[in-house]
């Protein structure tokens, strides 16, 4: 007998929606989107598209109304439940263009659960498009299967960070000068936590005191090398969520 067809289609493309998911719900779909499902995807009255807004999991969809420029996708069931992230938030000074898209990018795909600019006094960039950075996100959520958004927050000045830092999280922060190895610090501290990471040029000395007054904060050191901001900041995400996170979970697909 012939094999059953894997369902939902493994080739059906996936899309994030900002309309709240459901049985029977219908979403008019226009625009980027639907150029892309229409343009790039081919996609054809009947095809199956995988939809997910953020809230609501994941769903099968039946396009549906399809035309030149716009289609209707009518949710069947759902594929997947909103998925838990572990309580990790990624604090990072803004960096250039291309530079901190990537930090965007990495952050989603790693399931950091949320990710914070924060400005410093040896910041080079001084302004972030949220806008951009937001379209980063969703785009590695699309690809990598995500079916909740990391939440992005507004830019927030060192000093604003600290003075409202939350009681209950450890604030781990990437110290040029020293501080405990990875493996000794996230096995010692699990819970909520955050990960803070400077700029181009580092934190200044006074920048430095002032974190490590903070009762929360952790110094960590990055090892012998000197690592690139970005690359700091994936490579530290990657070994929280290797030592509390999610990655220590084993799952079958």
């Amino acid at each position: 007998m012939p094999a059953t067809p894997a369902w939902p289609p493994r080739s059906a493309p996936r899309l994030y929606v900002e309309a709240t998911l459901g049985p029977d719900v219908a979403v008019p779909l226009d625009g980027n989107g639907a150029h892309y499902l229409l343009s790039v995807m081919r996609v054809r009255d009947g095809d199956i598209v995988l939809l997910f807004d953020g809230q609501s999991g994941e769903w099968a969809a039946v396009a549906e109304q399809v035309r030149k420029r716009d289609l209707v996708l009518r949710c069947t069931q759902q594929t997947r439940p909103l998925e838990s992230v572990p309580d990790f938030w990624l604090c990072a000074a803004p960096i250039k263009k291309g530079r901190i898209d990537l930090v965007a990018e990495k952050a989603c795909e790693l399931g950091v659960a949320r990710l914070v600019p924060v400005r410093t006094e040896r910041s080079v960039v001084d302004k972030v498009n949220l806008d951009r950075l937001r379209a980063h996100l969703v785009e590695a959520a699309e690809q990598c299967g995500r079916t909740a958004l990391p939440d992005l927050a507004d830019m927030v000045t060192l000093p604003a960070l600290l003075e409202s830092w939350p009681e209950d999280r450890v604030l781990f922060f990437a110290d040029e000068t020293g501080g405990l190895t990875m493996d000794q610090c996230f096995a010692a501290n699990p819970g909520p936590a955050a990960l803070l990471v400077g700029p181009e040029g580092g934190f200044t000395p006074a920048e430095r005191d002032r974190i490590r007054a903070l009762p929360q904060a952790r110094p960590i050191s990055l090892g012998p090398r000197i690592l690139r901001a970005e690359t700091a900041a994936i490579a530290a995400t990657a070994c929280w969520m290797a030592a509390n996170g999610d990655w220590t979970r084993c799952e079958t697909k």
